[in-house]
């Protein structure tokens, strides 16, 4: 009998322990309110949708407001405008590192990876031979339009450049680098990369460079370059190392240099964060099984582990212990 009393008292304690961590865990929900400013790279838009909706799910009183751009420019938007937003992932994971830490930021995380690579249409101009090996020669005949981003605003703008610096080594092909660039006219050349995606369709230009990622997000046929030149392998990073871009930096009076590395996207909160507690959320979810899964559908393979840069002790609890 005592036993059974004693059985009975501890399922009925482990039920309201159950009710109050559920409730709790409901409280908490409903506590995060008011706006989210979530500003990240272009090429994020596709999975950094899935996760807003799949966030707003959780947290239906919060307000989630997407802003993408080059990360370059989201950066100086913090760093010159002095704009507030609460979370901002970019393609580059040392743009934060550059341009924000340590007065803007204390920590990013890297969280995925991707590719470069050439999108065409079946109408684009010798669509039918163009491959890894011969696209130098394809972009540089007579008639053949290309474009990328501006190097300036956007990492997939300076990596353009770094990939035709290293296929110019690969290659050997004397001063393709200069001939390439030569080629591309400033009409052919946008603030961010997915900004070249109605060009491509419009047929103004035969091919642009871009990520694999938005390749498969846009269903589109693309050329895939080889491991030394594509940015994707962190075993080639002494390799790419070769290729360095100078950009202006956080301030238009300011350079960085740029030095070719495989392709890391990061992630922070800012300091002039308004709404901490909602971004915490958000990058725990980014950083959780089921956004690990939306990145890999979206092309751009998780880092599992993520990667973790600056001031590890900085990095809230609430998203993971680096």
């Amino acid at each position: 009998m005592f036993f059974t009393a004693v059985s009975r008292l501890c399922s009925k304690l482990i039920g309201a322990l159950i009710f109050v961590m559920l409730f709790a865990g409901i409280v908490q929900a409903e506590e995060l309110s008011g706006d989210l400013v979530v500003y990240h790279a272009g090429s994020l838009s596709f999975p950094f949708q899935v996760i807003s909706e799949t966030f707003k799910d959780n947290y239906p009183k919060v307000n989630v407001k997407s802003e993408a751009a080059g990360s370059l420019t989201l950066a100086r938007k913090i760093t010159e405008s002095g704009q507030n937003c609460d979370v901002l992932a970019v393609a580059d994971y040392t743009v934060i590192e550059q341009f924000l830490m340590p007065r803007y930021a204390d920590w990013s995380v890297g969280f995925a990876g991707d590719e470069m690579a050439i999108m065409y249409r079946p109408e684009s101009k010798f669509a039918g031979e163009i491959n890894g090996q011969n696209w130098p020669q394809i972009l540089l005949r007579k008639g053949v339009e290309y474009g990328h981003s501006d190097y300036n605003s956007d990492p997939c703008g300076y990596r353009t450049l770094m990939v035709w610096q290293l296929a110019e080594r690969l290659y050997r092909i004397p001063r393709l680098s200069n001939k390439l660039d030569a080629k591309c006219p400033p009409k052919n050349i946008r603030p961010k990369e997915t900004d070249l995606i109605a060009l491509l369709e419009t047929g103004e230009l035969d091919y642009i460079f871009i990520y694999r990622s938005i390749c498969e997000q846009q269903k589109a046929p693309c050329v895939l370059l080889p491991e030394q030149i594509n940015l994707k392998s962190n075993k080639s990073e002494e390799h790419y190392q070769n290729a360095r871009i100078v950009v202006v930096g956080a301030t238009p009076e300011s350079t960085i240099e740029k030095k070719g590395m495989s392709i890391t996207y990061g992630v922070t909160i800012p300091k002039n964060s308004t709404n901490p507690q909602a971004a915490k959320a958000f990058l725990k979810l980014l950083l959780s099984e089921k956004g690990q899964t939306i990145m890999q559908k979206s092309g751009q393979p998780p880092l599992i582990p993520p990667s973790v840069f600056g001031d590890k002790t900085k990095i809230p609890a609430e998203i993971f212990q680096p």
